[in-house]
């Protein structure tokens, strides 16, 4: 029994413990969310109808049943400032706030607004917090103060203001005060806490009725809007007088331009100086001060009465250009003030001193192969003027070849050179320089300065002429001087001394071995006696060289013609005995007719030209109506038929001779012997063997000559061909196509003019020469032979 009523009694206990955790759940609950509360904020100002914030959203309620709960703000005030949307459960501004209206001086507005839900009663906070924006501006309580201070007050003095009100709060109320710029007054601002700020005006600078009777201030107060607002009062000082003034200068300082040379007696300046004081007090004299040295005592003067300054003696800018009088104002108190002033005379230069020019030279002389730029001298140029007259410009007459150049310091000027110096062209130069200041008249001054150009070893010997030719007779004297070069160098002294030399090329030219140079003079001299038969043309090099360091050198070409001169006898070739004599044997029939050719004596000379140009002539003959000989040919024919009183044997000695100027010549024996018609043919038969033999010997010596004669015509050609190389060729003639030797033993050529035959002979010249007497050339004229067929050969 009492075990059983002990278990109800524990179920009993445990229901109602059950019933007692729901309970507290359910208020905890309820309370939970009847003191969840929502924070917006919100300017101030707004326009009416301004939507807050979304209460129905953001404390989780159903919209749907804000109406049928009647949603709602409850406030006492009949004019609330806010109200909900029971559709949406916006809360909006019902009317515009004013925050200081609402809030006053809080630093933070917030408004809790209380809503309510019925069926079930559902309670909820709202906090609204009105943000303040700046929509006052600062302000005095008055508009102007007055105050009045003694002007013996010390600086340090304060004089506490009222502070301005700013009915907004924070950042937005009064956050600075500024006092107008003056000399005399200061702001401080002390700082109360949530009393304001305090503006103290302190005086900073000594007061001085006399200077300022009264000192007009303002003082502005600044909120920290942005941009902020202010509002201002003004500050009137009167000051108050104390009888403590010395004479003022009328200006602070005195300073005045003074031309130099200035006459004696011409007004410099005129001081002032005032006393506020009245009476005596206020009566100034003027002194100059005991501290004035004696020298600008003797070149000035003031007036004590009206403080004018005169000049007393000579004024000179290049001894001083700036003088400082101290000068003293003192009242006529019986305990006198004095006021010490200087005055700053400055003295205008006036362009009285020309440049002065000073040179200083490297050296005497600048070689010819200096850089452009070189420098040759320094110019200082000094003028004891300043400013515009004492400003310089140099310049050097215009010369090209040199210039100024400027330096860093100023009137500082280098001589250089401007273009490359040749002393061939111009060995030394007179420059003029000249200095002008730019004063008004100029001043100017002038300076002469040699430069001498020294030389340089950069021209090598010139030859006269290029190539040389010369010709030179052959037989010529051994160690004789046949021709001479010449060269010149622009240079000076040793660097245009020349000395000259044959260029010995070894096997190349073994002629020169034979020919010698002065070293000196460029005189050539032949060592051997030239051949023409031997040797024709022949060609070296001169070189010419300076004795300079380094020297310099140059080489001419020489081309050597020898002359032929008449040096060679004729020289029989047929008839020829057969002890070496000139002497033949000739027999024909008795019954040729005239013209026959009996025979022809040959014969050749080694010479050319003139020279080397034959003529037959009979010396001697038995019957001059006989036989005829060809004074060209040699051909030797009967002129008429052999009669029977005729004698049978003839003898004819020919005299063959060449045409120099003193001819040589050789003769010839021909023994002509008349035989019958059938003596003879057999003779013939027996002589055309001999003949056969003397022929062959006869060509065999022509071959010879020949072959020689055409070696030597190959050797000029060659060197015609080198000439022609190196030289064109100007000269033509109307008969002569070529001029130049050919290497024959005699050359001619033939034309005709009106009624008369001429013919040229002589040895070809080289390119450019002339025909000259005495060059073995000239002009034959010959018989008219047109009539008779006439042999004309070429030796």
């Amino acid at each position: 029994m009492i075990s059983g009523l002990t278990m109800e009694q524990r179920r009993c206990e445990m229901r109602r413990a059950r019933g007692w955790f729901l309970r507290c759940v359910v208020a905890v609950f309820l309370w939970s969310a009847a003191s969840a509360q929502i924070r917006y904020s919100i300017s101030e100002e707004v326009n009416e109808g301004t939507a807050v914030g979304n209460i129905a959203k953001d404390l989780g309620l159903d919209k749907s049943t804000l109406k049928d709960r009647k949603y709602r703000i409850v406030s006492s005030n009949a004019d609330p400032l806010f109200h909900v949307n029971q559709n949406d459960g916006v809360l909006y501004v019902s009317r515009k706030i004013d925050r200081e209206e609402v809030c006053a001086q809080s630093s933070t507005c917030l408004m809790n607004l209380k809503t309510v839900l019925e069926n079930p009663l559902e309670v909820h906070y709202v906090g609204v917090e009105v943000l303040d924006i700046n929509d006052h501006s600062p302000s005095f309580s008055e508009k102007e103060k007055r105050l009045e201070i003694s002007e013996s007050v010390l600086p340090g003095a304060r004089i506490q203001l009222k502070p301005s009100r700013d009915p907004d709060s924070g950042p937005f109320s009064v956050q600075q005060y500024k006092l107008s710029q003056n000399d005399h007054f200061r702001l401080e601002v002390k700082d109360k806490g949530e009393d304001g700020k305090i503006p103290i005006l302190v005086v900073q600078k000594s007061l001085d009725r006399e200077r300022a009777k009264s000192h007009s201030l303002l003082l502005t107060a600044m909120d920290g809007g942005k941009p902020p607002k202010s509002g201002t009062m003004n500050i009137v000082v009167n000051v108050l007088d104390v009888n403590d003034n010395a004479p003022v200068f009328s200006k602070d300082v005195y300073s005045m331009m003074l031309i130099e040379n200035a006459p004696v007696g011409t007004t410099v300046i005129q001081v002032n100086a005032t006393d506020l004081d009245e009476g005596p007090n206020g009566d100034v004299v003027y002194s100059f001060t005991n501290s004035m040295n004696l020298n600008i005592l003797n070149l000035f003067d003031i007036n004590a009465l009206t403080g004018e300054i005169k000049v007393k003696g000579l004024i000179d800018y290049e001894e001083k250009d700036r003088y400082e009088i101290e000068i003293e104002a003192s009242d006529k108190g019986l305990a006198p003030l004095i006021t010490d002033k200087s005055v700053i005379i400055k003295i205008v230069d006036v362009n009285d001193n020309e440049p002065e020019i000073e040179v200083t030279s490297f050296s005497s002389s600048i070689p010819e192969d200096s850089r452009p730029g070189t420098t040759v001298a320094l110019i200082s140029v000094n003028d004891l003027d300043s400013g515009l007259n004492g400003k310089v410009f140099c310049a050097v007459n215009n010369d090209v070849q040199f210039t100024l150049s400027p330096s860093s310091k100023d009137n500082m000027f280098s001589l250089v050179t401007k273009s490359p110096l040749d002393r061939e062209k111009q060995s030394q130069y007179v420059l003029t320089v000249t200095a002008k200041d730019a004063g008004e008249p100029p001043l100017s001054s002038e300076k002469t300065i040699h430069v001498v150009v020294s030389d340089v070893n950069d021209n090598s010997p010139e030859f006269s002429l290029s190539p040389y030719t010369f010709y030179i007779t052959e037989a010529n004297e051994p160690g004789t001087s046949v021709f001479s070069v010449k060269a010149l160098d622009r240079d000076e002294n040793d660097n245009a001394r020349i000395t000259y030399h044959i260029l010995r090329d070894g096997e190349g030219n073994k002629v020169t071995s034979f020919l010698n140079i002065n070293s000196e003079t460029g005189d050539i001299l032949a060592l051997k006696s030239f051949d023409f038969e031997t040797l024709k043309t022949f060609q070296f090099q001169v070189v010419a060289t300076d004795s300079g360091a380094p020297s310099l050198s140059s080489n001419v070409t020489v081309h050597v013609f020898i002359l032929d001169q008449n040096d060679n006898a004729p020289v029989i070739l047929y008839p020829v005995s057969s002890n070496g004599s000139a002497e033949g044997v000739e027999e024909i029939p008795r019954n040729v007719n005239a013209g026959h050719l009996v025979t022809k004596v040959r014969a050749y000379d080694a010479d050319i030209g003139y020279n080397g140009w034959l003529l037959f002539s009979l010396q001697e003959v038995t019957a001059h109506s006989l036989f005829g000989l060809d004074r060209y040919t040699g051909q030797i024919r009967t002129l008429r038929s052999f009669t029977e009183t005729d004698e049978a044997e003839h003898k004819l000695l020919i005299l063959v001779k060449d045409n120099g100027n003193v001819s040589l010549s050789a003769t010839a024996t021909v023994v002509v012997k008349l035989v019958e018609p059938r003596e003879a043919f057999a003779a013939a038969d027996v002589k055309s063997a001999t003949k056969d033999d003397e022929d062959n010997n006869v060509t065999f010596y022509l071959m010879i000559t020949l072959g020689s004669v055409s070696t030597l015509f190959l050797i000029s050609i060659i060197v015609l061909i080198a000439m022609q190389c190196s030289k064109s060729t100007d000269y033509t003639s109307k008969y002569l196509q070529e001029t130049n030797y050919d290497g024959t033993l005699c050359h001619s050529i033939q034309y005709r003019s009106g009624d008369k035959r001429y013919m040229l002979v002589g040895p070809r010249m080289s390119i450019g020469s002339t025909i000259v007497p005495g060059s073995n050339a000239n002009t034959l004229v010959l018989p008219d032979r047109r009539g008779t067929s006439t042999e004309v050969r070429r030796i």
